[in-house]
């Protein structure tokens, strides 16, 4: 059994369990054991949502059938059923994958009724698992944001310090693991909103490569860089996740052949030989300078397990945020273009055609997202579509030279997820520059279509650190061995924040 804690089926076993957070692994070890069933475990779950949603806002949407469906799942492991190691866990959904029977709102008004009439890919698979949907988690809207508050529904606070941003877009997933309120979550990762949040709220979060994961029933914002992506609290929490929905989908074309990742008992717990890149251009004016200590101590654990620490250049870096912003807007203007008032979601009918256009988009969104709408569609219009969107495609294709240029020589790639911690509330809100730097460290790997995994280093200014891990296209059994180590060998994973006191 993983791990030294017994729980026996008794009030006392429940009170402690409401108080710890289990690992996916550990917690799917006991319930195999049937030392815990799954509707203590849902139950403990729902307790301590009972006690701190209304102070954190993770979720615009709860299911009410998640006793019931934790006493099916009970019930066939009584009978003897052999069950994967996601039955009857908990685990929360960003608004954003469609959900049957839940509204998927993409934190938007433009979708504030719309409700799911079919499943995700990723949805079907893990409910082929019998993992238990808790509830959707909140979200920027349509995901376009770095700190969870450009939801109609209100911010997500971070659970560390409610008076911080979880992060974003996926700040709702994020703070629902942190939070303990589900052992795991699905998020979306169009240019580091998985690893951003997992950074800033002190738990692990996986990008996986473009066409790892099916996109299909996913609500669009850039079709070329989207990716679902898992939390955990763990390594081993992610990986089981990932095992579950990755592989091919004939519904999403852009999904690849590739074998299934490694299960995670099956990944060396070791990083002697690996060779791990760290780039120069990652340590740079503008990093927290705790943050950066945290990382390069983080870097020196990975050198002392036998890990070969090589300096590397990225040459491009410095023109990949913008060149990634550039391509947001115009393919954000796109898909978004489906949101005109007259087929589905919210309408606002006006004297004519145009004036019910513009009066639906006009209140259905915004104010970022229609500011993301107007910049793509400017930079996509005649005479400035050279100029913009194609300088930025060749940009693009630079970085995503830089990275294949790299892993000739290193099999890793690390630095900071993040050039800081949480942030207060409302501080970066009315500056989206400012807020669009906060992603300068994630958006490469969206650009270059590779995978990416942040874990937590440590602590700076009393808020969680992120390390981030990148890998080659497919590379997913890489960074999570490399991650899977880290944690073997440090404790940050395993710290919670104490939200009671």
């Amino acid at each position: 059994m993983r791990g030294a804690r017994l729980f026996i089926a008794t009030k006392q076993s429940l009170e402690c369990m409401i108080k710890e957070f289990f690992g996916v692994g550990e917690a799917s070890s006991l319930l195999r054991e049937k030392e815990i069933s799954s509707r203590e475990l849902i139950q403990s779950c729902l307790d301590r949502i009972g006690v701190h949603e209304e102070k954190i806002h993770a979720f615009l949407e709860r299911s009410d059938s998640v006793l019931e469906e934790a006493d099916r799942v009970d019930a066939r492991r009584a009978a003897g059923e052999e069950l994967g190691p996601l039955a009857g866990i908990p685990i929360a959904v960003k608004t954003v994958i469609l959900t049957k029977g839940q509204r998927a709102t993409a934190g938007s008004k433009m979708l504030e009724h719309y409700q799911a009439t079919y499943d995700a890919t990723v949805i079907e698979r893990l409910r082929q698992a019998s993992a238990i949907i808790v509830g959707m988690t909140n979200t920027d809207e349509f995901a376009m944001g770095s700190s969870t508050e450009h939801s109609r529904f209100g911010p997500t606070r971070n659970p560390w310090n409610t008076t911080k941003v979880p992060g974003g877009s996926s700040g709702g997933s994020a703070a629902a693991v942190a939070a303990g309120f589900a052992l795991a979550a699905l998020g979306s990762d169009t240019g580091g909103s998985v690893r951003q949040p997992a950074s800033l709220c002190g738990v692990t979060g996986l990008k996986p490569s473009y066409g790892r994961v099916s996109r299909y029933g996913l609500i669009a914002l850039v079709s070329s860089f989207d990716q679902i992506g898992p939390f955990a609290r763990d390594v081993e929490g992610v990986s089981l996740l990932l095992n579950a929905i990755e592989g091919q989908d004939a519904r999403d074309a852009t999904t690849g052949m590739e074998p299934a990742t490694a299960v995670f008992d099956a990944l060396s717990n070791n990083v002697t030989g690996l060779h791990v890149g760290v780039p120069k251009e990652y340590f740079i004016e503008g990093m927290d300078e705790e943050v950066k200590q945290r990382v390069q101590e983080a870097i020196d654990l990975l050198e002392k397990g036998g890990a070969e620490i090589i300096e590397i250049s990225l040459p491009h870096s410095s023109r990949a945020l913008a060149a990634y912003y550039v391509i947001l807007f115009c393919e954000a203007s796109s898909n978004l273009a489906r949101f005109d008032g007259m087929r589905y979601g919210f309408s606002s009918t006006g004297s004519n055609l145009k004036d019910t256009y513009e009066l639906s988009r006009g209140d259905g969104f915004g104010a970022e997202t229609k500011r993301r709408i107007m910049l793509g569609t400017y930079a996509l219009s005649k005479g400035y579509y050279d100029a913009y969107y194609k300088q930025a495609a060749r940009v693009r294709a630079l970085v995503r030279q830089d990275f294949e240029e790299a892993f000739k020589r290193v099999d890793v790639v690390v630095g900071p997820t993040s050039p800081s911690v949480a942030w207060n509330i409302g501080e970066k809100f009315e500056d989206p520059i400012a807020m669009y730097l906060s992603d300068i460290y994630t958006i490469s790997a969206n650009l270059a279509g590779i995978c990416s995994l942040s874990v937590p280093c440590g602590f700076a200014h009393g808020l969680p650190v992120g390390l981030q891990l990148m890998a080659r296209p497919f590379g997913e059994a890489t960074v999570l061995r490399a991650g899977k180590y880290y944690q073997s060998v440090t404790d940050w994973h395993k710290q919670t924040p104490k939200m009671d006191e």
